[in-house]
């Protein structure tokens, strides 16, 4: 073989060489790449599915809800025996049986947890946020090198958050108290069922401001119950007169009971602002109710009042 024809045939063979290793590098650049697109889009699917701001929205909102709720005990039959049905006892029967001051106990139990319960949701919320943020920053920030460096911590961020979100979840359904004492006094023969206390909730009383109006000396007034259907329910209502300008002006208040949703109240002075504040009535089981809703009317004046005001002006 000439020189010429074997130089021929060394500068084929590496030519061939180079083309096998710039294809090796190039499928494997192609591979790191498909690996990088997958798990990115692993944690984009986690943050439009799991963790989207449509949906940590909707649980400030629901959390915002749940601390204007009222939140009572609730007593349930542990459990139930067959053919035993006819025996069981009415809540009003088993608060007869228990002992006052042993259920008081549990109340200031069911209160702490409450509150704690709400504290908690709010952290757990927190968290899931900021989360969510740096979840945002890992993807516009991390070149493709970076983000498969530190892919062990991105996915064990996203095991954390997933979790997270489950104990938020679990959480939003208020749960059972614990007794750690009898609450049933020794009653002799006296047949007892086990039971179990469970914080139970009520939705927030709130004002319908398109049917509640005043007129010249009396206002009509009508509340709602929201997210659920309107059960008889006792309410107190408090009213005020805002800025009185005179001492006998100051009986302009009170407070009144009442059973229905609505109400009207009379013997106002016209042209004034007054200040209604409805809840519900103090229940013997209510462990926690902090908010009430508020409303602010003024009175007409009358016709009369108008055309003084209007010739007086110069």
């Amino acid at each position: 073989m000439s020189f010429g024809t074997m130089d021929v045939y060394l500068n084929e063979i590496e030519n061939n060489l180079q083309s096998i290793l710039y294809s090796e590098e190039e499928d494997q650049e192609n591979e790191t790449w498909k690996m990088y697109m997958e798990r990115k889009n692993i944690v984009l699917e986690f943050l439009h599915a799991d963790l989207s701001l449509h949906l940590l929205k909707r649980h400030h909102k629901r959390i915002e809800l749940l601390k204007k709720c009222s939140y009572y005990i609730e007593i349930l039959p542990k459990h139930l025996a067959l053919g035993d049905q006819n025996h069981l006892m009415l809540p009003t029967t088993m608060f007869q049986l228990i002992d006052p001051w042993r259920f008081q106990r549990m109340k200031k139990v069911g209160t702490v947890q409450t509150k704690i319960q709400l504290l908690l949701l709010t952290d757990l919320l927190e968290q899931l946020e900021q989360g969510r943020e740096e979840l945002v920053h890992f993807l516009e920030t991390y070149d493709m090198v970076t983000f498969l460096a530190k892919w062990d911590l991105v996915k064990q961020k996203l095991s954390n958050l997933s979790e997270l979100m489950d104990n938020f979840l679990a959480m939003l359904v208020p749960g059972r108290l614990y007794v750690k004492h009898r609450l049933v006094s020794d009653v002799g023969a006296t047949k007892i069922p086990h039971i179990r206390l469970v914080l139970s909730t009520k939705m927030p009383v709130m004002f319908d401001r398109k049917e509640s109006v005043a007129h010249e000396d009396w206002v009509s007034l009508k509340w709602f119950i929201t997210s659920q259907q309107s059960q008889p329910e006792q309410y107190e209502l408090r009213f005020k007169l805002l800025e009185p300008r005179a001492q006998q002006e100051r009986i302009q208040c009170g407070i009144m009971p009442v059973t229905s949703n609505m109400c009207e109240i009379r013997n106002l002075l016209s042209d004034r602002s007054y200040r209604f504040t409805v809840k519900r009535a103090e229940a013997y089981t209510l462990v926690y109710e902090q908010w009430r809703d508020t409303i602010t009317l003024k009175t007409k004046p009358y016709p009369d009042e108008d055309m003084e005001s209007t010739m007086c002006e110069p």
